[in-house]
């Protein structure tokens, strides 16, 4: 008999990795995944595009920063542990303009301080021997930063879980959270179950939520309340034509604007050997809005409900309307792109896949950028994981275990 059963709420990268680390570290536990979707990795993992970051942007002493390094070691060894994709294809975060030297100069001081591996500075030239197309007065290399598939990597960490003795429970949306004497009790109707049955009943004694898009909503039904609140914004990418492709070897970033937490539009060769161009940022109308059509009324409520949301709204409405522009034209989308590859433009892309980017959002409107996670009693939530939470998920795992287990709180 298991001497503890935890249960995950949240079969993405991060609560796979959690549910692997607590196998691994503390044994005789057993582990119940619990996952609203008939598969794994299906929201944000299965639309991430893949990147392994090296730590170049993250503040100095932030969780992003610490778990960001740690994770890249940890996933480089896993991978090739278990056969799966990791290439070092490296990546230029390029100045475009002179006014972006000093924002340059800056984030290498930060990676310094972040101890990213081999980074350097390089000249226009330099710039042209390592990307013979690219654009760009001056960059920053990263060699060590590297290519992966995300979703084969949380099919892995399922696997691991369930050869534990543990069980990754599929087509169950969690309706309810009890705290009961000993324990927590977690509710949901399993897909193809009868509503005449009732809910499912599944008793844990301890809970850790990792819901991404609905970590707010799921959170509030543990008690943790409601903020702060998730924003979905989705992030829609284009694709180089295959004859196109050779026109990119590596990562293509833009010097990133510090006012806002997105990277901008870069080039990102995927391990398939596409060449995704994206992506923009745009308001989601709904939490898995992964179309312009796809609306929720009951997300648009909740989100005009918030305070936070008009506050961020008031100060970030000419970057939104930018976006937007970029969403409806090709044209607009590939003006920026177009500073980074000359040579490609509208005729040589076509409209790829979208993502949904659960940004969490406090009361007074400012977009939250660290990873935020607070443990309460029996419950952990992890209330914001955005990128890199996929580079860093085994060191995000090893790092909710121990707030689990050692009681650290609110990190």
């Amino acid at each position: 008999m298991a001497d503890e059963t935890v249960g995950i709420v949240g079969a993405g990268i991060v609560g796979l990795a959690t549910g692997r680390e607590i196998a691994l570290r503390r044994p005789g536990t057993r582990v119940v995944v619990l996952e609203k979707e008939r598969e794994v990795a299906v929201h944000q993992t299965g639309h991430n595009s893949g990147v392994v970051h090296a730590g170049i942007y993250y503040s100095p002493g932030s969780l992003k920063a610490a778990l960001c390094v740690r994770g890249v070691s940890l996933l480089r060894e896993y991978c090739q542990e278990r056969g799966l994709p990791y290439r070092e294809i490296g990546k230029l975060v390029m100045a475009v303009r002179e006014d972006e030297l000093g924002r340059m100069e800056n984030l290498y001081e930060r990676a310094g301080n972040n101890h990213v591996p081999e980074l350097r500075k390089i000249s226009r030239e330099e710039i042209r021997e390592i990307e013979p197309h690219a654009g760009g007065i001056a960059a920053l290399h990263s060699p060590r930063t590297a290519i992966t598939d995300y979703r084969a990597i949380a099919r892995a960490f399922a696997q691991d879980i369930e050869a534990s003795g543990g069980e990754v429970r599929l087509g169950f949306p969690v309706t309810s959270v009890t705290r009961v004497p000993g324990g927590i009790e977690v509710a949901g109707t399993p897909a193809g179950a009868s509503p005449a049955d009732g809910p499912e009943r599944v008793r844990v004694d301890r809970l850790i939520l990792c819901a991404g898009l609905h970590s707010d909503t799921v959170a509030r039904l543990a008690g943790d309340g409601g903020d702060p609140r998730i924003v979905p914004f989705r992030g829609e990418y284009m694709l180089l034509r295959p004859d196109r492709t050779h026109l990119v070897n590596g990562l293509l970033y833009p010097v990133p604007d510090p006012r806002y937490p997105f990277l901008g539009v870069h080039f990102t060769p995927r391990v398939d050997g596409s060449v995704e161009v994206g992506p923009n940022a745009v308001l989601a109308l709904a939490r898995e809005g992964y179309s312009l059509g796809r609306i929720s009324f009951e997300d648009l409520v909740g989100l005009a409900a918030h305070p936070g949301v008009w506050r961020m709204a008031a100060r970030h409405w000419r970057t939104g309307l930018k976006e937007y522009r970029g969403s409806l034209s090709k044209a607009a989308f590939m003006k920026d792109a177009g500073l980074y590859v000359p040579e490609v433009g509208t005729a040589d892309v076509v409209r790829g896949g979208a993502g949904v980017r659960a940004q969490a959002l406090d009361r007074d409107g400012t977009l939250v950028d660290d990873f935020r996670i607070h443990t309460a009693g029996r419950v952990t939530a992890v209330r914001n994981a955005p990128s890199p939470a996929a580079t860093a998920s085994l060191a995000i795992a090893e790092h909710i275990v121990g707030a689990v287990y050692d009681g650290r709180n609110d990190v």
